[in-house]
């Protein structure tokens, strides 16, 4: 069997058309948030040396001059360096916020009262009760007595205890300091309040204007969420003249409600994306592991990507090394075919965001090298399987061929990116190579595990065209020999050839 440092050596060259040395890149995808740690483009290229293929942009934080800076630089230096990077939107969505708070924050007893009021006000140390308002009118009218109220990631706990007209009354079963702008959690509440507020739709429109490659929603309920957010980007793009019809949505999953309708979901949203902050101060934090796993399954049996984040190593925001129970955690979302693994606060604020891709990077090598050492399980999407699609029956019959020849490459000509994500999600251990003509298709199929972009504008005549010059790049980087056995697969017409699709059998390096 072919090693898999040799496999990954070989991943590199399909993705790296330019002669730049880099890091090897691994199956799966690594998402970096872009903040003030490494806006830079010296950072931004580093971080991709070290691994990362897509980056995130969070409009919860920083203004949108300072957004448009950082995918200026991205789209340079995805120029400069020949390879498709693929820029995500991360929606602000409806989140709660204490109102302000003097200073740098007020302490709240243990035992103590709280009254959480429509009229805003200014908080300021005082006598009990302590007086908060918050960004969002309805709180008052949707929580009621019996429930809990949690602030700052659930670090301070309270219960309501009494409701009137204008506020509510809580007890503080566990204090520490509030300040402003500090996080407000509702578990056991259904609110009212709408999915997409206005800033949301000003970042979508700032999204569409800046040619972002997809977008990420926060804190969706269930399927009519995503579906709203579908339409309204459909109708701004077709307002703004762009050639796209639509961009990619990405569902995170961080409520209880959305958790519940993860198969609804699933049948509308691009994506998911397993956001274990919220979702574990919504939630049991005990449940939180097993939820995960639950969601990847489905997200497979459904044929869509899924992305594991939040506080993967988050040890790294001040330290150079994560703990050994990151690592793990790493490391069993790729076990469980986690398509990517995000980091956070760890390269957006952190003292150490080269190093953390890298450390990402370094454990997804190793854990890849473990599976590579197993059987590729014949497991295609159950819900693909379903639906009798034809380009998911491809992509079952070119894993067959491939596991029979024992190929070291796929090759597959894409315009729209479907037929590289049904072959991604058939749990391929060869290397996928994606060449496709589109440039925002080149990047979205980063979004897609063990699946490699090629950007080819110069559309080739024909299939073996295409392959001599995939051969020629792998074989000029010495990832490839002369007679290496590869799968052709094409999802539509290339050239002049008008077949629909087709499959071959190829000798790397064979004219």
């Amino acid at each position: 069997m072919t090693s898999v440092s040799n496999r990954n050596a070989r991943l590199a060259a399909a993705a790296e058309p330019s002669g730049q040395a880099e890091a090897i890149p691994t199956r799966t995808k690594i998402v970096a948030t872009v903040g003030p740690a490494c806006s830079t483009p010296e950072s931004l290229e580093r971080m991709v040396q070290a691994g990362a293929r897509i980056f995130r942009l969070n409009f919860s934080h920083g203004d949108m001059e300072r957004q448009a800076e950082r995918v200026g630089a991205i789209r340079a230096l995805e120029d400069r360096c020949g390879r498709p990077i693929a820029i995500m939107g991360d929606l602000p969505g409806p989140k709660i916020r204490v109102g302000r708070v003097e200073g740098d924050g007020v302490e709240v007893a243990t035992g103590g009262t709280v009254v959480f009021q429509k009229a805003q006000v200014v908080t300021t140390a005082g006598p009990s009760p302590l007086r908060f308002c918050c960004t969002y009118d309805g709180l008052v009218d949707d929580v009621e007595p019996g429930q809990r109220l949690l602030v700052n990631d659930g670090a301070i706990r309270m219960l309501v205890v009494d409701k009137r007209r204008d506020e509510i009354e809580c007890s503080v079963t566990c204090g520490g300091r509030i300040s402003s702008g500090k996080g407000i959690n509702v578990p056991e509440s259904n609110l009212s309040v709408e999915a997409l507020a206005p800033r949301d739709w000003s970042c979508v429109d700032w999204a569409i204007e800046h040619g972002l490659d997809c977008l990420a929603m926060s804190f969706v309920r269930g399927p009519d969420d995503i579906r709203r957010l579908d339409e309204g980007v459909s109708e701004r793009l077709k307002a703004a003249g762009s050639p796209l019809t639509r961009l990619p949505l990405v569902a995170k999953i961080e409520l209880p409600r959305a958790v519940a309708n993860i198969e609804t979901i699933l049948e509308v949203a691009d994506a998911i994306m397993v956001a274990r902050g919220d979702l574990g101060v919504e939630m049991d934090l005990a449940r939180v592991p097993v939820i995960q796993k639950r969601l990847l399954e489905a997200a497979q049996d459904y044929g869509r990507p899924a992305i594991v984040a939040t506080q993967m190593l988050e040890t790294m925001i001040h330290a150079s090394i994560p703990t050994r129970a990151e690592a793990s955690d790493v490391a069993n979302a790729i076990i469980d075919e986690a398509d990517a693994i995000m980091l956070s606060g760890e390269t957006a604020v952190g003292r150490y965001p080269v190093i953390a891709v890298e450390t990402m990077r370094r454990i997804a090598d190793h854990t890849e090298a473990y599976l590579g050492e197993k059987p590729a399980p014949d497991r295609p999407p159950v819900r693909l399987v379903a639906s009798q699609h034809w380009m998911a029956a491809l992509a079952h019959g070119v894993w067959t061929v491939a596991t029979d020849i024992r190929a070291k490459f796929v090759y597959v000509w894409t315009r729209r990116g479907h037929g590289a994500r049904f072959l991604s999600q058939n749990t391929f251990h060869v290397p996928v190579i994606a060449v496709t003509p589109n440039r925002h298709i080149a990047r979205q199929i980063q979004f897609f595990r063990g699946v490699f972009p090629v950007y080819m504008p110069d559309e080739p005549p024909n299939m073996g065209e295409m392959a001599r010059r995939i051969d020629a790049r792998l074989l000029e980087k010495g990832w490839a020999r002369t007679g290496d056995s590869a799968v052709l697969v094409t999802e539509g017409h290339i050239g002049d050839d008008r077949t629909p699709s087709r499959l071959a059998i190829h000798a790397i390096g064979d004219a």
